[in-house]
């Protein structure tokens, strides 16, 4: 089966593209949670004529994009976190901490944005996040995780 996707859907595909999907799927999930329509001949028309219109301002948001990771790869970011000896955190680090700290910096990035290789962070040191800035733009971004043993 095939259908439009309306909004992004995670190991599937992102707004506007056209995915072929089981047919359970297709009608029993992605139709219903109106993540996806049917592929039809005229969906698919109106489909390729809003992507001509879209093209332009499409141009003008990866050009933003690119603007932020730029500006991302100069931010030197240091979590401090509460730790044992051993640099082992109580708690852990996560990718809402990373944009938390983003935030205070004044770069707006969404938690969902934002994935750090095994999910959290259990011990101080450097690490790498991926931050996906734009459907084509993704950037990765390098932090560090500092313990504080109070």
């Amino acid at each position: 089966m095939e259908v439009i996707l309306k909004s992004d859907v995670d190991n599937l595909g992102y707004k506007d593209d056209t995915v072929t999907v089981k047919n359970g799927y297709g009608r029993n999930y992605l139709i219903p949670q109106g993540l996806a329509i049917l592929a039809t001949p005229s969906a698919k028309k109106v489909l390729a004529e809003d992507l001509r219109q879209r093209a332009h301002k499409e141009a003008k948001l990866i050009e933003a994009a690119n603007k932020t990771a730029e500006a991302l790869n100069r931010v030197e970011l240091k979590l401090t976190a509460k730790s044992g000896k051993g640099g082992k955190l109580f708690g852990a680090v996560t990718n809402a901490n990373v944009a938390d700290e983003l935030a205070a910096l004044g770069h707006g990035i969404e938690k969902k944005f934002i994935q750090i290789a095994g999910g959290t962070i259990k011990a101080a040191g450097k690490y790498t996040a991926k931050v996906r800035l734009h459907r084509e733009v993704v950037v990765d971004f390098n932090f560090e995780v500092i313990g504080d043993e109070n």
